[in-house]
C-alpha cells in the first residue's frame, strides 16, 4: 500500500469514525475462508458493516479525533488481526451478530467496543453488550414511567368519584 493510499484510507476512516456513536474491534484471525464468508453474510443480512483494517491506520484515524471521544482506551487493543464492526441504529446490533455467529464457532473474539465515549474491553463483555438498549427503547421506558403516576392518579380519582357518588346516594336513601 502506497503512502497516498494509506492517507486516503485514514481520511476515509476519520469520516466514518466521526459519524459513529459506536463500533466494535474484533479478531477473526483463525476462521477459515468459508466461516469468514458466512460471518460477512450474516453481518450483511443484519445491516452490520465489517471491515478488516490495519491497526496503524485505525489508530491514526482515531488519534485525529477530539480527545473527549476517549478513543485512547482502545489503542491497547489494536494488536494482531483486526476487523471493525459498525451499524446504523442500535449499539447492540454488532454484539448480537457476534453472539449469534459464535453459537457454532469460537471466533470472532471481541477485543473492544466503543459506545458513546464508554469503552468495553475484552470478550467477556459480549453478554453485557447484547443487553444494551437503544436510545428509542430507553426513551420509551422513561416516558412510560413518567406517564404511570399520572395514570394512577386519574384512575384513583375516577374510581374514587364513583365511590363517593355511591356513598352519597346510599346516605341519601337512608335519610
Amino acid at each position: 500500500m502506497t503512502k497516498q493510499e494509506k492517507t486516503a484510507v485514514i481520511e476515509e476512516l476519520k469520516g466514518v469514525f466521526a459519524n459513529l456513536d459506536f463500533f466494535y474491534i474484533t479478531d477473526a484471525s483463525t476462521l477459515s475462508v468459508e466461516k469468514i464468508n458466512k460471518f460477512r453474510r450474516l453481518c450483511f443480512e443484519k445491516g452490520v458493516q465489517m471491515r478488516v483494517i490495519k491497526n496503524t491506520l485505525i489508530r491514526k484515524a482515531l488519534e485525529s479525533a477530539a480527545s473527549e471521544k476517549n478513543y485512547e482506551a482502545i489503542f491497547g487493543e489494536l494488536k494482531g488481526p483486526t476487523a471493525v464492526l459498525y451499524a446504523e441504529g442500535a449499539a447492540n446490533i454488532p454484539a448480537k451478530v457476534l453472539k449469534e455467529f459464535r453459537a457454532g464457532n469460537d471466533r470472532p473474539l471481541l477485543k473492544a467496543a466503543y459506545i458513546d465515549t464508554a469503552v468495553f474491553i475484552g470478550d467477556d463483555q459480549l453478554d453485557a453488550l447484547t443487553k444494551l438498549k437503544s436510545k428509542e427503547q430507553l426513551l420509551g421506558e422513561v416516558i412510560g414511567l413518567l406517564q404511570s403516576p399520572a395514570r394512577n392518579v386519574i384512575s384513583a380519582l375516577q374510581s374514587g368519584g364513583q365511590t363517593i357518588a355511591g356513598l352519597v346516594k346510599t346516605l341519601q336513601e337512608r335519610a
